[in-house]
């Protein structure tokens, strides 16, 4: 759950705090992103680093020429008032690092090969979508069957390991939407009341699989 990204965050803010720095938002990330590039290696992109420094639920546009043009991508809240119930479910067993999930995804990007170009562009106009979705209050029935797609596209053009695959697939078998938190070994979803929880929990705790209700607050500043 993008633990190297969160460590730097923190070191990031501690240091700001210390010196008494005020460093903008989306240059923050940019920061972040480069030393997890360039001082440890780690091929990564900035969408943890934003929701980290932004904190809340925020709707990240990577748009090329936009990009280009300011250096960061356009990052807007979203209403944290306006989600459906969500859970969070996990396997301690699980945890690896972003480079051994996504191996060679950068460079069939960089190939341009259809297949990984096609995914792109789904997961950009899905986006779209779960940002209207949420703006516009829909719950479960609505917001569900599109964290699903995500996963589903992914599917298409990652590996899957079987632990992973199961966890999602018993989730979803009460009737919840699951999609990856971030590179594997923990999902996230929405689901649509307690009666249905009560099933999810029951389901993924019979796995072995830890679950739980994330606690949401509004960002610090």
């Amino acid at each position: 759950m993008a633990g190297s990204s969160a460590i730097i965050t923190a070191c990031m803010r501690a240091l700001m705090s210390f010196y008494g720095l005020r460093i903008p938002k989306p240059v923050q990330a940019n920061l972040i992103l480069s030393v997890e590039n360039k001082e440890l290696a780690i091929p990564a992109g900035l969408q943890d680093r934003v929701a980290q420094v932004y904190q809340g639920l925020v709707y990240m546009d990577f748009d090329w020429e936009f990009m280009r043009a300011h250096g960061y991508g356009r990052y807007e809240y979203l209403p944290l008032k306006n989600l459906p119930p969500i859970y969070i479910a996990y396997r301690d067993e699980m945890s690896e690092g972003t480079e051994v999930f996504h191996n060679d995804i950068r460079g069939r990007y960089n190939r341009a090969e259809p297949e990984v170009l096609n995914a792109m562009r789904f997961w950009g106009e899905l986006t779209d979508k779960v940002s209207a979705a949420i703006r516009d209050g829909k719950g479960h029935e609505e917001l569900g069957p599109l964290l699903n797609s995500n996963f589903d596209k992914r599917k298409e053009i990652y590996q899957i390991s079987k632990g992973n695959l199961e966890m999602v697939e018993a989730a979803r078998s009460v009737g919840a939407s699951a999609k990856f938190c971030g590179s594997g070994g923990a999902i996230v979803g929405t689901y649509r009341d307690e009666a249905m929880y009560g099933e999810l929990n029951r389901v993924l705790s019979s796995l072995n699989i830890s679950l739980f209700k994330p606690q949401f607050v509004e960002p610090l500043d």
